[in-house]
């Protein structure tokens, strides 16, 4: 297999990024006895490999540091850049603690350096590694083309690759404390609800979607918002320039709302916050408020 060739006498098993299993969805079985697991090299029952390749993989296994039970980890290795594509080829262990074998699906991955800060994220397809033995380490390359990259340069050692847990937890509600304390537990129970049944967010996408508006006595307008952000980091909001619209598109209001302490949405979240728009950018007239919609502007 062309995997073989990357990797070389002169690789070095680097940092080792490992999770808890459940993370994964794998329930492992954890003993009395949670001593450390040493990991054992772990061949695809498809490959046949040469005898000079095994010894290579055979050192690097033996650098390889002992896992806690039922842990599934990266072990970083090297990166080599394809001259031709510029895409990052990412030599790694891919390990497993737990006493069963186990079989992954898509997950995705991120490329970290040093500092932890992200330089790379793409989707892989576990299954073509095949089942994981119990107890093993796998040598893998994980191909990230140009477009999966925000870094020109190989990073320094230290880097990572890594699950991102941030997408394998799903879509989750992020309730600020303030509404925390002032909603009852069904209601935040009930928002929960809505949250996983609003569509998926595209990847990086940041998107507004309204929850409940009603025009008040003293003619202002108090719209409850969902902040939902689809990236791998938190988002925070300083301004946010605001048009409410009715179900026939008419303008209700618009303003711009500078937010003192700024509002910050975790990774892969939806954060319900409230606005309130005086009297004087609520427009005159009757709405159709059984449908509405909130939009972001730009400002000039």
């Amino acid at each position: 297999m062309g995997l073989f060739s990357f990797f070389k006498k002169t690789d070095k098993v680097g940092a080792d990024s490992a999770i808890d299993s459940k993370d994964l969805g794998q329930n492992g079985k954890q003993g009395e006895n949670a001593n450390n697991v040493e990991t054992k090299l772990s061949f695809h029952p498809d490959w046949h490999v040469p005898q000079e390749q095994r010894y290579i993989f055979n050192f690097l296994a033996n650098d390889l540091q002992p896992l806690k039970p039922n842990q599934l980890s990266l072990a970083a290795i090297n990166i080599e850049i394809d001259p031709n594509t510029k895409a990052w080829n990412v030599k790694a262990f891919v390990r497993s603690s737990l006493d069963q074998s186990i079989q992954l699906g898509e997950i995705e991955l991120l490329l970290l350096d040093k500092n932890d800060q992200q330089i790379g994220a793409k989707s892989f397809n576990f299954a073509e590694l095949g089942a994981l033995p119990g107890k093993s380490a796998r040598p893998w390359v994980f191909t990230f083309e140009k477009g999966t990259l925000s870094a020109e340069e190989v990073p320094e050692d230290g880097w990572k690759i890594a699950f991102n847990l941030v997408s394998l937890r799903g879509h989750q509600l992020d309730l600020d404390e303030t509404w925390k304390t002032q909603l009852p537990q069904d209601q935040q129970e009930a928002l929960v609800k809505i949250v996983e049944k609003l569509p998926k967010l595209g990847k990086n996408e940041v998107n507004f979607t309204g929850l409940q508006a009603k025009i008040q006595d003293d003619k202002s307008l108090v719209a409850s918002i969902f902040i939902r952000n689809g990236n791998n980091k938190a988002i925070n909001i300083e301004q946010l320039p605001l048009e409410i619209v009715d179900a026939e598109g008419k303008l209700v209001a618009k303003g711009a709302f500078r937010l003192d302490p700024v509002i910050s949405v975790q990774p892969n979240s939806t954060k319900p916050w409230t606005f309130i728009f005086p009297e004087e950018l609520v427009s005159e007239g009757e709405f159709d408020m059984s449908r509405w919609s909130a939009r972001v502007t730009q400002n000039k």
